[in-house]
């Protein structure tokens, strides 16, 4: 696949594009995942990101590899934002789960 892209140019735009999916998807994770889970949460995205770091450690292909470094970037920084998040519910800017049994 990357011979394909950068063979025709696209090479800079794939990878720009799957940094962007790799954001708007983690958005909404870390909103549902501090919802349902809390803080909890944060070990979830620990663990993701150190997954898909070695995923793109572990890869040859460039495209896989950035990729999986996206993803990774993106677990990581998730854990920040779920604290973030905690404080925006506090707010009142984002609903608080009732049902939960944790803070």
């Amino acid at each position: 696949m990357t011979d394909f892209l950068q063979h025709y140019h696209l090479l800079g735009l794939a990878v720009g594009f799957v940094v962007f999916l790799c954001i708007g998807i983690f958005h909404p994770l870390v909103i549902k995942a501090e919802y349902y889970w809390g803080q909890r949460s944060i070990w979830a995205f620990a663990v993701a990101g150190i997954v898909f770091t070695a995923c793109s450690l572990g890869t040859t292909d460039f495209f896989a590899s950035v990729v999986f470094g996206g993803l990774a970037a993106s677990s990581f920084w998730s854990i920040g934002e779920i604290k973030k998040q905690k404080k925006r519910v506090e707010k009142g800017w984002f609903p608080n789960n009732p049902n939960r049994k944790n803070p």
